[in-house]
């Protein structure tokens, strides 16, 4: 019996709110589900518990409930999120309840040494394997063999830093995620991470299972950073073949399951990653992030190149800071709206939508909650979630073209 979103709902049926006396279905307190290989994740209106306490009790009923209700339908339950959230949309309060295991990954080891240390390689190509997975090298992916289980694989990028690339890539796995599919994000920038803080993930610590890496799993998506597997402030130095190793580790040493989409928010510029990416991925396309300025225009031209001359489909534009919205309503054009849009037009690329600058976009990502950019109401946070759901909405409508372009989808005909 296959295990889904009404699954889980329906073992929580009996859980009650502790202080309403009543089911969390019937008191319309559950607001959100999601499942995914395992990985189980629920928000809960914080006015059914009355303090911390409360809620980790309920937390802890909820998470026997839905052990139990798996288990009957012959699968297991890895972990659960519960996030208890107030009217607003800010959470109060994250339980995280699962079987995980105590193996801790330590910390990575970039190239901070000396050049002698740093270039004494452990499987030949100059890298040196995080800590507890050597010795445990997976089998070779090949361009027509893409990761198991990952239908489309999707890469974020831009030519140059700042522009918001990895603001895009976050929401659009989000914004997946939230429409049912079953979505993981890749931080592929090894030199500065930034998901740890964006996805919230300061109090969880790594773990592997039989040599890979488990990833997170928060706001209904799988996720892996290189962020989590080294000391907050180390200096990510690495040379070209260590940059390489730490970005195949990442992808195929990370145990992703069944995914509809697997998001990659690569690096700046388009160096070492982007190479290794295209060699021992088969992607389904790229997104070029851009913001309005001529200057973001000129780097963005060269990404949108890059993905081309690698063979890989450049399936639309996203201007990113386009104009500010203020918390009234009233919209401000302080980069000079739409130069992203007449770059894609003069390239013949899709332009897949703007991405507005608010005040809860910032909070929202510095809290590490990116939920919370679907779920506002103000004027601000409406423009944020309209205009999010339109690039996501336009960027599936765009893979679908590129599959069927590829051969990888598409109608058929039987005659008998």
């Amino acid at each position: 019996m296959n295990v889904t979103k009404d699954t889980i709902r329906e073992a929580l049926i009996p859980v009650q709110s502790p202080a309403r006396g009543v089911g969390l279905a019937q008191a319309e307190d559950l607001l959100w589900v999601t499942w995914c290989d395992g990985f189980a994740s629920i928000k809960v209106r914080a006015e059914s518990c009355r303090d911390r306490a409360e809620m980790e009790v309920l937390a802890g009923a909820a998470h026997r409930a839905i052990r139990q209700r798996v288990e009957a339908a012959g699968t297991s339950l890895v972990s659960l999120i519960v996030e208890f959230v107030r009217a607003d949309g800010v959470a109060v309060h994250t339980a995280r309840l699962g079987s995980t295991p105590a193996a801790e990954v330590k910390t990575a080891t970039p190239a901070s040494q000396p050049a002698s240390a740093a270039q004494t390689p452990a499987g030949g190509d100059g890298h040196r394997p995080i800590s507890g997975l050597a010795g445990k090298a997976p089998a070779a992916q090949t361009k027509s063999q893409p990761l198991p289980g990952v239908s489309r694989i999707l890469a974020v990028g831009a030519g140059k830093g700042g522009v918001g690339k990895s603001t895009a890539a976050l929401n659009i796995a989000v914004g997946l995620a939230r429409e049912g599919h079953a979505v993981g994000l890749l931080d592929g920038d090894i030199y500065g991470p930034s998901m740890p803080t964006m996805l919230g993930l300061s109090g969880l610590d790594a773990v592997a299972r039989e040599g890979m890496l488990e990833p997170f799993y928060t706001h209904g998506i799988k996720t892996m950073t290189m962020g989590k597997l080294v000391s907050p402030e180390q200096p990510l130095i690495w040379r070209g073949p260590m940059a390489h190793g730490a970005f195949k580790q990442l992808t195929e040493q990370t145990n992703w399951g069944t995914l509809d989409y697997l998001i990659i928010d690569l690096p700046p510029g388009t160096g070492d990653i982007s190479l290794t990416m295209a060699q021992t991925l088969r992607l389904t396309g790229a997104v070029v992030v851009c913001t309005p300025q001529r200057v973001a225009q000129d780097d963005a031209v060269r990404a949108a190149r890059m993905f081309q001359q690698l063979g890989v489909e450049v399936l639309g534009v996203i201007e990113n800071m386009s104009y500010f919205v203020g918390d009234d309503g009233k919209v401000y054009d302080i980069f000079g709206r739409g130069g992203a849009e007449q770059m894609a037009q003069r390239l013949g690329l899709p332009y897949l939508g703007a991405i507005p600058i608010t005040m809860s976009l910032r909070t929202n990502s510095d809290n590490g909650d990116p939920t919370a950019n679907f779920t506002g109401k103000d004027p601000a946070g409406v423009r944020l979630r309209e205009s999010l759901e339109e690039i996501v909405r336009a960027l599936r409508g765009q893979v679908s073209l590129a599959e069927m372009r590829q051969g990888s989808s598409g109608p058929s005909l039987t005659i008998s």
